[in-house]
Order: C-alpha cells, then sequence, then structure tokens
C-alpha cells in the first residue's frame, strides 16, 4: 500500500497543470515535475542537483533567494502574486499576443518541508495566472476608460466642469499650503447665440469644437483646460502669476479669433472675451471666491466691448 501511495503521488506530482520544483538550503534542485520540464525546455536530469541559478542564470537571484531563506527561517508559507511579481520565469504563454503579455504571468507559493520540525527543502509552484491578469488588465483599462469619458466634456473633448473643478480644487490647496502664484482665466464666445441662429447649432458645435482645439494646442501641459458649460470656458494656470496669465490669455484670444472657422462652405468669423485673476493670500478665500473673481472680470471685459482680456482688480 505505501508503495502504491508513492507511486501514485509522484504521479499526481507529474500530471498537475502547475510547475512544482524543491531547493534545499544551499538553493540547489531537488525536484522538478513534468510542467516545469515542460514549459522551461531543461528535463529533471539537467537541472537536479544544481543551483537553480546556474539553470536558469536570469532569475532574480536577490528577490528569490531572499523569499527562499525567509521560508527555511521562519518555517511559514510565502506567496508572490502576478500583480507584485509578473512571472519568475521567462515561460510562453497560451493566449493571443493581442494580449499585452510577453510571458506567462505566475502566482507562486513558497512552502516549507519540514522532518522534525525542521524545514529541509522548500517546495516552489508556479500558477499560470495568464488568463486571470489578462482579464484584469482588460477590466482596469475598460475602467480607466469609464472615467475618462467621465471627465470629458461630451462635444469638444476637454475637461468637463466636474473634472476642472476638481483639479481646481486640489491645486488651490496645493498653493495655500506651499505658496507659489496660481492663476485662472474665465472666457467665451461672443454672440455664440447669434451664431447658433444665423447658422444653426450643428455650425455652433463645429465652432465650439475647433475653437477648443486651438485652445489646446495654444496652452502648456501643465495648464487644465475645460468647458464650464455652453460657450463659456475656463483656463487653469498653475505657478502662473496674473501678467503672465494676461499673457496667455491674449495668445489665446488671438489663436481663436485670428483665422475664422470654415464649416463646410460657412466661414464664421468667432471672437472671445477673457477674464482673469490671480489667487492672493490676502484675498482669496477659497477656489470659488477665485471663480467669482475671474467671473466678475470676463463681464467686464464684455461691458466694455467685447474681444478682449480683462484682468481682476
Amino acid at each position: 500500500m505505501n508503495e502504491l501511495r508513492l507511486v501514485l503521488s509522484e504521479l499526481v506530482v507529474e500530471r498537475v497543470g502547475f510547475g512544482i520544483f524543491v531547493l534545499d538550503r544551499e538553493l540547489n534542485v531537488v525536484m522538478w515535475n513534468r510542467f516545469m520540464q515542460d514549459h522551461s525546455g531543461k528535463t529533471a536530469e539537467q537541472v537536479i542537483g544544481k543551483s537553480i541559478f546556474a539553470s536558469f542564470p536570469e532569475l532574480p537571484r536577490v528577490w528569490l533567494t531572499r523569499k527562499v531563506e525567509s521560508v527555511f527561517q521562519l518555517g511559514s508559507f510565502a506567496f508572490s502574486s502576478w500583480e507584485q511579481r509578473p512571472y519568475l520565469f521567462k515561460f510562453d504563454h497560451d493566449r493571443p499576443i493581442t494580449g499585452g503579455v510577453d510571458f506567462m504571468q505566475q502566482d507562486c507559493t513558497f512552502m516549507p518541508l519540514t522532518r522534525e520540525r525542521d524545514v529541509v527543502a522548500v517546495c516552489v509552484t508556479i500558477s499560470d495566472a495568464t488568463h486571470a491578469s489578462m482579464m484584469q488588465r482588460a477590466r482596469d483599462e475598460a475602467v480607466a476608460k469609464l472615467q475618462e469619458y467621465a471627465d470629458r466634456d461630451g462635444l469638444t473633448g476637454i475637461a468637463n466642469r466636474r473634472y476642472f473643478e476638481l483639479r481646481l480644487a486640489d491645486e488651490f490647496a496645493r498653493w495655500h499650503r506651499y505658496g507659489g502664484e496660481l492663476s485662472l482665466l474665465l472666457f467665451d464666445i461672443d454672440h455664440f447665440k447669434r451664431i447658433n441662429d444665423e447658422h444653426g447649432h450643428l455650425v455652433g458645435d463645429t465652432v465650439l469644437r475647433v475653437m477648443a482645439g486651438r485652445v489646446a494646442q495654444t496652452v502648456r501641459v501643465q495648464d487644465v483646460f475645460g468647458r464650464f458649460g455652453g460657450e463659456e470656458f475656463a483656463l487653469l494656470l498653475p505657478c502662473t502669476g496674473f501678467d503672465d496669465a494676461m499673457f496667455v490669455a491674449e495668445k489665446v484670444r488671438r489663436a481663436i479669433c485670428e483665422t475664422p472657422i470654415d464649416v463646410h462652405g460657412t466661414r464664421v468669423t468667432v471672437s472671445a472675451s477673457f477674464g482673469g485673476t490671480q489667487a492672493r493670500k490676502d484675498a482669496t478665500s477659497s477656489y470659488e471666491a477665485l471663480i467669482n473673481e475671474a467671473d466678475a472680470a470676463l463681464y467686464s471685459a464684455k461691458r466694455q466691448g467685447r474681444n478682449r482680456s480683462v484682468g481682476f482688480v
């Protein structure tokens, strides 16, 4: 009966669908199952009795040595997920190459093998987690896409008001804590209702998209450009003082108005009015106050004849 158990045990070890190998204290290979042979291309005869690093010099020597030694010292299981370390061995996988992974993603378990309470060897199992990793990556990408869509204005593709105000709140809190400079511009398209009335809403939508594209190409990567609603837009300018912010306002205004927008043969002349302000320690109590100041400057620009930039004073 004992001989039968031994035969069955060896058969199971050879036929299981995951890798099993055993290391002694010097990290010499003591056992090597069929899974490891099939995926590594090295037979048991080639690796048993040798250091694992002699057969696989590309293995992470420091990490693996520390992992195995901790099992010898503590006598407890250790585990490594593909999320922590994608793989231990560079095994090929059988998933589509479009999955975005080069090698089999692996979960590794390190199990102490004891005799009379002493750890005499460590059994390492390698589980193929490629499918799970690809599914997780697909879910993460889908969630990221949904989040991106939630943060973007559907018409222009720039930040929507909710996301813009979140970034404004963050930047304001950072400015309030560490100091520096922070400016905000609000602007809208002059007589936009007239554009919709004379040319139709499809032309108006195109005007907004083209205008947003021109502005996005004009501002810096670190600036935040968002749609506040309708034809009103906002520019958050971190690390930017008032004079520089008003220079940006003029630069953006010219980018908008210098070239008419051609929509299916219809040339639409567009201009914009800007209001700008800067956060000030002695006067700006909240990011909402910053919005109110920029809004007041914007209406001042409209009262002065539109198509101009006015700063809050």
